[in-house]
């Protein structure tokens, strides 16, 4: 049966399968110089948080994968990124576990950590050469296990021991997986630096698309011009995009989630850029500016983004520690109604609670910034949108306005302009901090930004 295999094995690779050519690979191999002996820089903090979580889940077992590999077609995988509770708990980032699950067992003092991971391929297993998904001669060096306990401090296993009553797939539960996205509200002393990092990141990422707005223009989808700057600039400098980069010019910047980006841009349009750099650690920014493709608005397009950055300004001057987080979201939506109702746009109705206005901005004006580009999405809506703002929580606040080119409820001058401000907000003792201030927000800023950076 082996023969047959080995057989098999040689015929869909052409690989030599004889006792001799698997001893030669075997050796002439030197000791790795990058052995992992210290911990990461995120390692004491997820300890605490794995603390955190075992005292709300005192003598329960807890289970938390990593995520399994995917396949993009055939037998090519899609670039691994951890599931974001397992990176939490971990500190690990990047793209060298998948297959692991953290498991946490009940002890008399709280919970014992394990990691149970697949061990790396080396030289002197088959798979070295032979397993596309975990040899060495595949995918490159991967930490092996004692190294892992070095970088996390957390004990560690062979995958194949993980209890057989263990299904991956169906963990972590529920419950689990809301307390998490509780704990992370609040963002320690390292998750705030590896924000702010992403968003430092984001905004250099955005400097390095407007000198590229006239290749763009002169391309036929000059939207994938602006999405492949970005993007680039996102994989030399983090680890991705933290979300698919909308690159939205014209028209296409009144659908809140293009990412097609195949479209053209045109001088006198608008492009909204929407964008954010994921560093190594997974976290990512999300920032958005929308601004004038030959580098000045109109008086229609200005009209529209002082709208929009006059609700984003009330947004950030109610954001304080102690106030609703909805609260945000209703001090921009009364800008937007007031001047759209100013406008003439808004029809009257009998009904108070119509909020007619709404067509032309139905999301919402902020979601939770961390790990995830929406992040502690599965926590208890009177802890999200009804809860208290609190110092170290992060988050965005960015209105919108979004006028349709066919949409015969507003004038027609109006039609095709979409416009949306985004910014990455830090909660203080006493108020927020803007993390993404050193990007223009005003017309007049965005205006003298783009014409220093075409020079």
């Amino acid at each position: 049966m082996n023969d047959d295999k080995d057989d098999l094995n040689k015929a869909r690779t052409g690989r030599p399968s004889s006792p001799a050519f698997k001893e030669f690979l075997a050796g002439g191999w030197a000791e790795p110089e990058d052995t992992a002996t210290t911990l990461i820089a995120a390692a004491p903090y997820a300890a605490e948080r794995r603390a955190r979580l075992s005292a709300l889940f005192p003598g329960k077992r807890l289970v938390v994968p990593a995520g399994e590999l995917k396949a993009r077609a055939n037998d090519t995988d899609y670039r691994f990124r951890p599931l974001s509770d397992f990176a939490y708990l971990t500190g690990l980032g990047t793209d060298h576990e998948p297959g692991a699950v953290l498991v946490m067992e009940p002890t008399d003092e709280g919970h014992d950590a394990t990691l149970y991971l697949v061990p790396p391929a080396v030289a002197g297993d088959e798979g070295f050469y032979a397993d596309p998904r975990s040899g060495e001669f595949w995918i490159g060096r991967r930490p092996g296990l004692a190294e892992f306990t070095a970088m996390t401090g957390i004990a560690t296993a062979d995958l194949a021991e993980l209890p057989n009553d263990i299904k991956p797939a169906k963990h972590p539960r529920p419950k689990v997986s809301q307390a998490l996205s509780e704990m992370r509200f609040i963002k320690d002393e390292y998750e705030i630096q590896q924000l702010r990092d992403a968003v430092d990141a984001t905004i250099a990422g955005f400097e390095r698309v407007v000198p590229e707005l006239p290749r763009a223009v002169e391309h036929k989808r000059g939207e994938r011009v602006i999405e492949a700057t970005f993007d680039g600039h996102a994989r030399e400098e983090g680890n991705a995009v933290g979300y698919e980069t909308i690159a939205a010019s014209g028209p296409h910047a009144t659908t809140l989630h293009w990412i097609r980006n195949d479209g053209q841009v045109r001088t006198g349009d608008l492009l909204l850029l929407d964008a954010g750099v994921e560093v190594e650690s997974l976290y990512t920014a999300d920032v958005t500016r929308t601004f004038p493709i030959d580098g000045t608005y109109s008086p229609v397009q200005r009209r529209v983004y002082e709208i929009v950055l006059e609700a984003a300004d009330a947004a950030f001057a109610v954001a304080k520690p102690g106030v609703r987080f909805l609260d945000v979201h209703e001090a921009a939506m009364e800008v937007i109604e007031r001047r759209l109702t100013e406008w003439g746009i808004v029809p009257e109705h009998e009904d108070p609670e119509a909020k007619l206005f709404r067509r032309w901005m139905v999301h919402s004006t902020s979601h939770h910034l961390g790990l995830d580009v929406h992040d502690c999405a599965a926590a208890k809506r009177e802890l999200y949108m009804d809860g208290l703002l609190e110092p170290g929580m992060v988050f965005t606040i960015e209105p919108g306005l979004y006028f349709k080119a066919d949409d015969l409820t507003v004038p027609a001058e109006m039609r095709g302009i979409g416009v949306r401000i985004e910014d990455d907000v830090l909660v203080t003792a006493d108020g927020v901090e803007n993390l993404s201030a050193a990007l223009p927000r005003t017309p007049d800023d965005i205006e003298a930004w783009m014409a220093r950076l075409a020079r």
